[in-house]
């Protein structure tokens, strides 16, 4: 079975697991949680425990915030804002007693995972939906939970699945119902991949015991699943304080700098060349492409590779380029931090600094005369004024 099932305390991004939820969250969890676990009946039908789901995740979490409800034949969606907005999260439901068809740990390759795959490619490629974060499968027990960028991978990258996908879309193969596409299509792609997909497994029944107690302390033992199910991380929302995440206005100041913008087309948010009349002649791309076009620089580049015509050529190269440069500046700044905070904040370490690079010039020697060379082999004043600048 899968190499690496994790637990949804495992799953969750680090920054948002140190945030202490407050009292009243998990006052509200536990008791919707409460309701939840009551309300289940084996004997009732799987519409019945969709609409637990919904009701249980709103009261906590999602209501006038992201809308929640079935979508086509999917079970139950997540959006990522409002029923206008794109899909963030898929659900498939099974109702309890369904043992047949529903996953467990020992095998995926069962109805609903298979059903799960050809809702995810009805919603990743017919749909062209790009924000899709994760895909459930749950009989309100246990539930399993996958990332959306482990599904891109594993198969809507595969070229075998995708094309049969479109050929039964568009009723080309022998058969043209769901059960067809169960059986003979994906039941044998994910066969092959069963040991490859990873996912998020927790069963609710392990919660009772905690839900029960009257001591507060235990709640401590529900903060991650209160966490896993929030909005926050099923559709992956920034996290506050988190380091790894990239602040905003840095971002913005960045691709002004590089002289790119963002926009947002068909649903997609793409960083293209800024406008014409809206170009700065000092940032990093129009430097870049100045400085290839004058120097007629373009004769050797693979025409497949960068572009139709010139101007198209000259921007994709330029482009290369100056992603090169900042990721260089940014890991060098890094190292920087790194260098002083092991010498006790000493700025004599510091190298990144106009005093000691005034020019573009002084950085491509910085990168090429310095970083490059041992110590021993740096040649004139480069030797002293970048002595504390290792190999």
């Amino acid at each position: 079975m899968a190499l690496n099932v994790k637990s949804t305390k495992q799953a969750l991004n680090p920054a948002f697991l140190k945030q202490k939820p407050e009292r009243k969250e998990i006052g509200l969890f536990k008791k919707e949680f409460i309701v939840l676990l009551n309300r289940i009946d084996e004997h009732e039908s799987e519409e019945y425990h969709k609409n637990l789901i919904k009701d249980f995740l709103n009261s906590v979490y999602y209501r006038d915030k992201h809308y929640i409800n079935t979508k086509g034949k999917n079970d139950l969606v997540i959006h990522n804002n409002d029923s206008t907005s794109s899909v963030g999260v898929l659900i498939e439901v099974k109702r309890p007693v369904n043992k047949a068809e529903m996953v467990d740990r020992g095998n995926l390759n069962v109805k609903s995972f298979q059903e799960l795959v050809l809702y995810y490619l009805r919603e990743r490629k017919t749909g062209k939906n790009f924000e899709l974060r994760y895909l459930i499968i749950t009989n309100l027990y246990e539930w399993f939970v996958f990332d959306a960028q482990d599904f891109e991978k594993l198969f809507y990258l595969n070229k075998t699945l995708l094309n049969r996908f479109e050929q039964f879309r568009a009723g080309k193969l022998s058969g043209t119902g769901t059960d067809f596409f169960y059986k003979e299509i994906a039941s044998p792609e994910i066969q092959k991949l069963q040991t490859e997909i990873p996912y998020t497994h927790f069963d609710i029944r392990d919660y009772e015991k905690t839900l029960l107690n009257e001591d507060n302390e235990d709640d401590r033992q529900l903060i991650s699943l209160y966490k896993f199910l929030s909005p926050v991380h099923l559709l992956k929302l920034p996290v506050a304080n988190d380091n790894n995440q990239l602040n905003r206005e840095f971002y913005a100041e960045l691709l002004h700098i590089i002289g790119l913008e963002e926009i947002k087309q068909d649903n997609r948010k793409l960083i293209v060349r800024k406008k014409e009349n809206e170009r700065d002649s000092g940032s990093i791309i129009e430097n870049a492409i100045n400085a290839i076009v004058s120097m007629d620089r373009l004769d050797n580049i693979d025409p497949e590779q960068y572009g139709e015509n010139k101007k198209e050529r000259a921007f994709n190269v330029a482009l290369d380029l100056a992603i090169t440069w900042i990721n260089r500046v940014l890991f060098l700044k890094l190292l920087e931090a790194q260098i002083i905070k092991y010498h006790n904040g000493d700025k004599n370490f510091a190298f990144l600094s106009v005093n000691k690079l005034s020019d573009y010039g002084e950085l491509n020697s910085l990168f090429f005369s310095v970083l490059a060379c041992k110590e021993d082999e740096r040649e004139g004043n480069i030797k002293t004024k970048f002595a504390h600048l290792p190999f």
